[in-house]
């Protein structure tokens, strides 16, 4: 389990900002389960015990990470679950997490392609691709809680 001496200290706070975040995602969905449960929407609480197991799966692969470093997983810091009192400000909440979860993994991945460490820049990559992925998912899903934009709308100059 000696080996973490051969891995760059930044490298190891990367994952364990990466911990904290996918324990935040967990604990954030798993709140908003609950919430949609008793609000009576049983579809939506649904995908956010999926989202719950999504984020406890990437939580698990950086635990496996850490110790096959030899270090001892730690997350540092929870972020505060955040609510709302609709399913679409929810999704904005979401997509903010994501959004986050994604500017990490881009940031650890530019590091380690940096240091040419071609065996973390592997794994935070397949991560940054999974949340960029998933963030697309919750973006959708929030457009199609929004509805259609007002054709008007549409067509304005920006």
């Amino acid at each position: 389990m000696g080996m973490s001496a051969t891995v760059h200290p930044r490298v190891l706070a990367y994952l364990g900002r990466a911990l904290s975040l996918e324990l935040s995602a967990v604990q954030q969905y798993m709140t908003q389960a609950s919430l949609a449960e008793a609000w009576g929407d049983r579809e939506a609480a649904d995908r956010f015990r999926h989202e719950t197991v999504e984020e406890m799966q990437h939580a698990e692969r950086i635990v496996a990470r850490m110790i096959s470093l030899g270090v001892a997983p730690g997350a540092s810091q929870l972020r505060t679950v955040d609510t709302a009192p609709t399913l679409e400000g929810l999704l904005e909440r979401n997509t903010e997490l994501e959004d986050q979860l994604i500017r990490h993994y881009a940031e650890a991945s530019r590091f380690c392609q940096q240091i040419q460490d071609s065996e973390n820049l592997s794994f935070f990559e397949a991560l940054l691709a999974e949340e960029q992925s998933h963030g697309r998912e919750v973006a959708a899903w929030l457009a199609d809680q929004q509805g259609p934009m007002p054709v008007a709308l549409a067509r304005a100059p920006r």
